[in-house]
């Protein structure tokens, strides 16, 4: 299996293999994550399956079930094949906790300093950080038990923290993949710096990203702070033919949350609908703050202009973008989100703000991008999107495209992510 990665600057297109080569041979790889699967956790099932398709073996396993219910069929697939250290496990956990007690002293010395630390930078949390140490040690012997070689944890806040102590314990040595924004605020409580030095490398999803891990963690550890982008699959996202045309929507993906900024969103939209009376917005997505934003609706008027859809599948997820005159993305906090990786790859214009990784991926080549919190400059762009020629936002589709098909293909990050952990593997220190 190959995907063809193109280079959007130049045209260049360089085949790269997606299957286990001789560099990289079939690893036994845990994944740890807090919650999984999750209906924003998309690119993590997509970087397994990715691994997976690479001859690699990867053992899911996370502390907990999302507490949301699941739409998407492989969600719940996967969901079936993870194993869950912490929930309707409380006797488990002390039966492991006790006998790794009686069995391995030394390694219960090692990790209690490193929890104490863990506790210490965090300024309390006892409680909490005790339940940690209740599933490293589940971790490590659930690791032992599956012949797992590496543990690669998902964000570096508490999956990272148990993959830790497991290792601490005499696990598997770890690496984890910092995204952003939360995990770069309060590094010292977060112990990223700690983390960072424990682990064996530190995956960072944007060059952003990189940079605020090696603030917390100190220069001399840049080395060990890998790009490692998030992606798709290229061919679940093929180029959409959908026109450009008056009914084409904007459309905005996403947990619905203040820092999202749908309800600045809203009121843009009053703005827009003043001089582009059929402007239409949909909202795809779920959460806290949507009962303001259905008041904000019907303050402004727009029930005919705005739609909530919901949590929506992956493929419905897919059609509406595809149809979409551009994502809309104006968010206070980011990383680097996917699903402006997905609204490119189909072709489509993406509108949102320079904060964080984003501008390394949105330009005006390809978009919109507005400073963080300006309602104007959210409608000044919802303006030009909808009086721009369909040529122009079909050049902006396809140099989106392009972009992404260099830079965030799933096939080639994960082939990358394998080979730094390989590498981890065979030459310990």
């Amino acid at each position: 299996m190959t995907t063809v990665s193109t280079d959007a600057s130049t045209g260049t297109s360089t085949t790269v293999s997606t299957a286990a080569s001789a560099d990289t041979p079939p690893l036994k790889i845990g994944y740890l994550l807090n919650a999984y699967p999750m209906t924003s956790t998309t690119f993590i099932r997509r970087e397994i399956h990715a691994l997976e398709a690479q001859g690699h073996d990867v053992t899911r396993y996370a502390i907990r079930p999302w507490d949301t219910a699941l739409v998407d069929p492989q969600d719940i697939e996967e969901q079936a094949r993870t194993q869950y250290l912490l929930s309707g496990r409380t006797k488990a956990l002390l039966a492991d906790f006790f006998r790794e007690v009686a069995a391995n002293p030394r390694g219960i010395l090692s990790a209690l300093k490193a929890w104490g630390r863990l506790v210490g930078n965090a300024r309390g949390g006892v409680i909490r950080h005790a339940a940690y140490f209740l599933e490293a040690i589940s971790l490590k012997r659930a690791a032992k038990r599956d012949g797992i070689a590496h543990i690669h944890a998902h964000f570096s806040t508490n999956s990272a923290a148990v993959a830790l102590l497991a290792h601490r314990l005499g696990g598997p040595e770890f690496s984890f993949m910092v995204h952003g924004p939360d995990e770069l605020i309060d590094w010292g409580p977060a112990s990223l710096k700690f983390k960072t030095r424990e682990a064996r490398f530190v995956a960072a999803i944007s060059h952003f990203c990189r940079t605020q891990v090696a603030l917390a963690a100190g220069y001399d550890q840049w080395d060990k702070i890998h790009i490692v982008h998030c992606g798709i699959d290229m061919d679940e996202f093929p180029a959409s033919t959908a026109p450009f045309d008056a009914r084409a929507p904007f459309v905005c993906v996403g947990r619905l949350c203040p820092q999202k900024a749908q309800l600045l969103i809203v009121e843009a939209a009053a703005k827009v609908a003043l001089t582009h009376p059929d402007m239409h917005m949909e909202f795809i997505g779920d959460g806290d703050i949507r009962p303001q934003i259905e008041a904000l609706i019907a303050q402004h008027g727009l029930q005919e202009n705005v739609t909530l859809l919901g949590w929506k599948t992956n493929a419905e997820v897919r059609a509406h973008l595809g149809a979409a005159r551009a994502l809309l993305l104006p968010s206070f906090a980011e990383g680097l989100p996917v699903v402006i990786m997905e609204a490119l790859a189909l072709g489509r214009p993406a509108i949102s703000t320079y904060i964080a990784g984003i501008p390394e991926l949105v330009d005006d080549n390809v978009g919109w991008i507005v400073p963080a919190g300006s309602v104007d400059d959210i409608a000044q762009a919802m303006r030009a999107a909808m009086d721009a020629a369909p040529k122009t936002l079909t050049k902006m589709g396809t140099e989106g495209r392009a972009r992404v098909m260099a830079h965030h293909d799933a096939g080639a990050n994960a082939a990358l992510l394998a080979k730094h952990i390989h590498a981890a593997v065979t030459s310990k220190t």
